[in-house]
């Protein structure tokens, strides 16, 4: 059952800043029993950006930037994560996520964007869009997941994050994420991308502490054994992934477009990627997401 946001949890306070070219309006709209972090920019259409596990607006920062020009961009911490940090509820779900984020667009007033998300961003963009398919206008979803049972492979990656989320408590997540970037790299060169880059957006975002990240964690987790139904997600949908995703993920994401059935789906490999495929090759993800964009909304 999806939480849904009380009703009176409308408030928000936020400011504006100018250090760069494009103006960002910055702040907090309370969100369920969170204050949840956004920053907004530009004008136009709204595009939402939804980030993947451990990471925070950070991690969109060049979409974000270069399509402030043309869309009004969205990015937001997800509960647990960066500004908007977390709480006392001893787990999370995606279902919940969702729900933070509709509360998130509410106190926005933030109408019919394009959902953009990677990875566990993916996977709130999938619920967000099957729950609430007349709120979305368009949906992309990055190196993600889908739901529904696993071969072998798939079942041993969501144990690894089930592992990491233990581990966490003696060896930190941004140190097991280096190692494990360091180790996939070279059993399979390019899966882990731009490694580099990835671990400095982790790294510079605030610490996320042990018992937040363990519930970040296994929500990850347990998506594939979710009842999110993809079939019900009726907006036009971007599919995107890196060229060096493990496959595994490309089966994941061949089923993912076999379940959108009732969405106009397009599948479209990034070059010279891996599993952020946003930040591997920033270009030629934000110009998808442009082109993407444009024909949802009407432009040209």
């Amino acid at each position: 059952m999806t939480p849904t946001a009380d009703p009176g949890s409308r408030s928000r306070t936020g400011g504006r800043s100018s250090g760069t070219a494009t103006t960002v309006e910055t702040g907090t709209v309370r969100t369920n029993d969170v204050e949840t972090y956004y920053e907004r920019r530009g004008e136009g259409p709204p595009i939402v950006f939804v980030h993947g596990m451990a990471m925070s607006t950070a991690e969109w920062e060049p979409q974000a930037t270069a399509l402030a020009g043309e869309f009004t961009t969205v990015a937001y911490d997800v509960r647990g994560h960066g500004r908007t940090g977390g709480s006392d509820r001893g787990t999370y779900d995606v279902e919940l996520y969702a729900s933070d984020l509709d509360a998130l667009l509410t106190g926005l007033g933030v109408e019919k964007p394009v959902l953009c998300g990677l990875s566990m961003g993916g996977c709130i963009a999938q619920v967000y869009a099957a729950t609430r398919p007349e709120n979305v206008s368009g949906l992309v979803l990055a190196d993600t997941f889908s739901a529904g049972p696993l071969p072998l492979k798939g079942r041993l990656l969501f144990a690894n994050l089930r592992l990491f989320g233990l581990l966490d408590r003696v060896v930190r997540y941004t140190t097991l994420n280096r190692l494990q970037t360091w180790i996939g790299n070279r059993l399979a060169p390019g899966v882990a991308g731009d490694g580099v880059t990835t671990q400095r957006l982790m790294e510079v975002a605030p610490t996320i502490p042990h018992a937040e990240f363990r519930k970040i964690a296994r929500s990850v987790a347990d998506f594939p054994a979710s009842d999110v139904d993809a079939s019900r997600i009726t907006a036009p949908t971007l599919i995107l992934y890196g060229e060096h995703a493990p496959a595994v993920l490309r089966e994941v994401h061949a089923r993912l477009a076999e379940q959108l059935g009732s969405a106009d789906t397009e599948v479209v490999v990034v070059p010279d990627a891996g599993h952020a495929s946003n930040v591997d090759n920033a270009a030629f993800f934000t110009d998808a997401v442009r082109a993407f964009a444009r024909s949802v909304h009407g432009g040209d």
